[in-house]
């Protein structure tokens, strides 16, 4: 099952480009594969907002908080689901000086 919200795709990224601290807008959920369908199961929608927490030292997995809750993703999974950026995280981007 593939749900999809339509919003600015300049703003989409990978939910796995989120890095620990920033928040993201579940946009779309890419894949139509039983990890994917029970992600969704798990309540990873559209218009889902969900947090990075922490990263493993080699940089895989990653934890994520939704719906109140913590879930340990792998990079390949956390790639097939489509982020927007929340105004919170854009405002935490380091101003570029020219």
């Amino acid at each position: 099952m593939k749900m999809e919200v339509v919003s600015n795709p300049a703003s989409a990224r990978k939910l796995s480009d989120l890095r620990p601290g920033e928040e993201g807008i579940v946009r779309n959920v890419h894949a139509d594969t039983p990890i994917a369908q029970r992600l969704l199961d798990l309540g990873l929608l559209p218009e889902t907002p969900i947090r990075a927490l922490r990263r493993a030292p080699l940089g895989d997995p990653t934890v994520f908080e939704f719906r109140g809750y913590r879930l340990c993703l792998r990079q390949a999974e956390a790639d097939q689901i489509e982020i927007d950026e929340t105004p919170k995280s854009a405002d935490q981007e380091p101003a570029r000086h020219a």
